[in-house]
């Protein structure tokens, strides 16, 4: 919900800055989204996988879902940004729109290059059901980055500082998952599973 609220308004403020940059965003973050659920599998698979290794001895599937993220969004950073680069007129034949495209092509990248790795990591957070963490840690990044979404926009940056902002809030948040993850009070190293089980159903 915050990250569609982001996005949101990530539109909100480039609607405001003319024609040409609403062009520019709007090719830009739908690139972008069709690229994006390339790293979704990988949070499938940690959910769907890591509950039972998380109770049982090995742990080690979270460091290679790390690994094939860091390669996947590698992939698709590289793939999402050579696109609207090398041939952005498939999109737009307006030049003025081609050259704001092209002054964000690297916060796109940055973007768009550790989603990846942050499905996989929130996948297994969500897999030990640490939940309050996932909502506080949001809460807390929608906070900022809309916050600095607003000052970029107040400092005159325009679109490239859309993009920096949605690159911060994509960091970020794969900054905070592993952190929590390599903590020695995270899931992959605290011996004490009780908060993560589910509690037996009373019966009527």
């Amino acid at each position: 919900m915050f990250q569609v609220a982001l996005y949101s308004l990530l539109i909100y403020f480039a609607t405001s800055m003319g024609t040409q940059t609403v062009v520019a965003h709007q090719v830009l973050i739908q690139i972008y989204s069709m690229f994006i659920v390339g790293g979704e599998p990988l949070s499938q698979t940690a959910q769907s996988f890591m509950p039972e290794l998380i109770y049982g001895a090995k742990r080690s599937l979270s460091k290679s879902l790390v690994i094939i993220g860091a390669t996947c969004g590698l992939i698709l950073g590289v793939a999402g940004t050579i696109v609207p680069w090398l041939s952005p007129k498939v999109f737009s034949p307006d030049p003025h729109a081609i050259k704001k495209m092209h002054t964000v092509l690297l916060p796109h990248f940055i973007a768009l290059s550790v989603t990846a790795c942050t499905h996989s990591l929130e996948g297994t957070l969500l897999a030990g059901r640490d939940l309050r963490f996932i909502s506080v840690s949001m809460t807390t990044i929608f906070t900022l980055g809309g916050l600095l979404l607003l000052l970029f926009s107040n400092l005159g940056f325009g679109l490239p500082g859309c993009w920096w902002t949605l690159a911060l809030f994509q960091w970020s948040r794969f900054t905070i998952a592993l952190l929590r993850l390599i903590s020695p009070n995270g899931i992959l190293y605290s011996e004490d599973m009780t908060r993560y089980e589910l509690g037996k159903a009373s019966t009527a």
